[in-house]
């Protein structure tokens, strides 16, 4: 059974940064997509940014230039480092993994812009 664990979250001024972590077991790291996915209050939950084992990324617009996600398959971790945070980013993240459809969440981890 895949199981995610993030860490990371917190409070951060407007123009910060904060850097997330996941930490993936139960299964062969490498055959899953990781991403990460945010739900703001009253919003549905959206795609943040995926990566590939091969490490070939993708963003939303709304965050492409200021976040970045990357992997590390030896460690069977993938990260999201976020640079000018504003309040619009403010959300409950989580870690997604995805594998043909099969899809595992983390719990998520909360990160509040606010000054």
């Amino acid at each position: 059974q895949v199981q995610l664990v993030e860490s990371g979250g917190g409070l951060v001024q407007p123009g910060g940064s904060l850097r997330l972590s996941c930490a993936f077991s139960g299964s062969t790291f490498g055959i899953y997509v990781m991403g990460w996915f945010r739900q703001a209050p009253g919003k549905q939950r959206e795609l943040v940014a995926t990566i590939t084992y091969r490490h070939r990324t993708n963003y939303a617009d709304s965050v492409k230039g200021r976040f970045t996600i990357s992997r590390d398959n030896d460690k069977n971790s993938v990260y999201l480092q976020m640079n000018s945070l504003n309040p619009e980013d403010t959300a409950v993240y989580y870690c997604n993994a995805n594998f043909r459809g099969d899809a595992y969440w983390g719990q998520g981890t909360q990160v509040i812009v606010s000054s």
